[in-house]
């Protein structure tokens, strides 16, 4: 039976090797999501703080963090310690509890834009109760996406994160659906279009304004190249929008509570018509939400909308989001502070780096969460992402590896508050080490 030995270069993962070869008896690819078929078949046995401990015993200092949600680190105490203060209180009840009230007022202090929530489990529940609900509201059908952009891995939606770049006056683009067995008329009512193209979205939204229901957007594009709106990019969206009756989506699911308080729409200053949270909202508990205006989510209330869900807001995961926003919110939002100067002096050291030895390297994103990948042009859309050099970075990924260091498979970076000074002294060191031994 073939292992990847090679994925993990001069790293003794003996033990993590014989795992995966036992779990693929049992668990189709040995892993529980295809997002992780793709990277190094490591087994960890532990995490803590911004570190990760494999079967093997060797450690790692951690940027995926889960894929982003343990913005304050692994097991983080406070976190961990009000859930198990709650535990005793039951974890379903088939009906409300007092701690969800707490969770939804302290969710809308954070979010101007929230005026009314409901909490689910995942973002790509959420994503389908944020279609489903503007869909109702404006009595259209229609929902526009973006090439690159993810929402989730559901029929209706899982178009175009992928594939071929389309030429750029093909509007919209043909749909590419991402998975054998896909439905192909789930996603006829979604038109793809390219991100960060002002006239674009304005004439394809002017010519088809009376069948668009909603505009669905990551407002940061981190799902594919940690990609920046250009200038002026989300407002422009928000008002073409209004103009026209439409619903502006924010799907915050990474950039929610990670990159600052009240997510990406407090750094650009846009407030959409609904917005999806999960991630960092639970710091590793399964929890997420859906805000937005009251017009709209009172929808549900009618029921009218239907939004249903057996562990929706169960006491764990709702205790969990709560400790999670204290610690977040407490004297003046300082854990962004401290993670957002972090996180520059990395993305700054890096960029360093690459120049010293005259490496093809790009950082694109926030602090808190930023992508690395290697081309010698300038990447502001999903085209020209597509041109990067996948192969260089998959290399680059899997020497860091090598060196303890581990980003995501993909290229993108978290911090966490529990990331220190001297953590990304060791990183930097490593990055250069890695970049060293590519250019041998």
């Amino acid at each position: 039976m073939s292992t990847r030995n090679e994925h993990v270069g001069g790293l003794d993962t003996s033990r993590s090797q014989h795992y995966h070869e036992l779990a693929r008896t049992r668990i189709p690819g040995g892993v529980n999501s295809n997002v992780r078929l793709s990277a190094s078949p490591i087994c960890f046995a532990s995490g803590k703080g911004a570190r990760l401990i494999d079967v093997d015993g060797n450690v790692y200092l951690d940027y995926a963090l889960g894929m982003g949600p343990n913005i304050l680190g692994h097991a983080p105490a406070p976190v961990l310690d009000e859930v198990a203060r709650t535990l005793s209180m039951g974890q379903l009840f088939a009906g409300q509890h007092e701690l969800e009230l707490k969770l939804a007022d302290k969710l809308c202090s954070c979010v101007r834009s929230a005026q009314l929530v409901r909490f689910g489990l995942s973002g790509s529940e959420m994503v389908q109760a944020a279609i489903r609900v503007a869909r109702a509201f404006t009595g259209r059908r229609e929902v526009i996406k973006f090439e690159g952009h993810y929402h989730g891995w559901f029929d209706n939606i899982l178009v175009n994160v992928s594939g071929p770049a389309a030429p750029r006056a093909t509007l919209p683009r043909a749909r590419h659906l991402q998975s054998a067995g896909q439905s192909p008329h789930a996603s006829e009512d979604v038109a793809v279009l390219p991100w960060n193209d002002f006239e674009a979205i304005e004439r394809y939204v002017s010519a088809n304004a009376g069948k668009v229901a909603a505009i669905l957007t990551e407002p940061v594009m981190l799902n594919t190249g940690g990609i920046l709106p250009k200038d002026g990019y989300l407002q422009h969206l928000r008002r073409l929008a209004t103009a026209h009756g439409v619903v502006l989506i924010f799907d915050e699911v990474i950039t929610g509570f990670r990159v600052a308080l009240g997510g990406a729409q407090e750094i650009f200053g846009v407030q959409p018509d609904l917005s999806v949270f999960a991630k960092a909202l639970g710091a590793g508990f399964p929890v997420s939400a859906l805000a937005g205006r009251r017009d709209i989510m009172e929808l549900f209330a009618s029921g009218r909308v239907n939004h249903s869900g057996t562990h929706n807001a169960n006491v764990p995961s709702v205790s969990a989001a709560l400790a999670t926003l204290h610690e977040l919110s407490a004297a003046g939002h300082a854990a962004y502070g401290r993670m957002n100067a972090l996180g520059q002096v990395l993305m700054d050291g890096i960029a360093k780096t690459a120049k010293r030895l005259r490496v093809g390297l790009q950082i694109s994103g926030l602090p808190a969460a930023f992508h690395t990948c290697f081309a010698s042009h300038p990447i502001h859309d999903y085209t020209s992402y597509m041109r990067a050099d996948t192969r260089h970075l998959s290399a680059f990924m899997l020497a860091l590896l090598e060196y303890r260091v581990r980003p995501t498979s993909r290229g993108t970076w978290f911090l966490s508050t529990a990331h220190t000074e001297g953590d990304i002294e060791t990183t930097l060191d490593a990055v250069g080490r890695a970049l060293q031994h590519l250019n041998r």
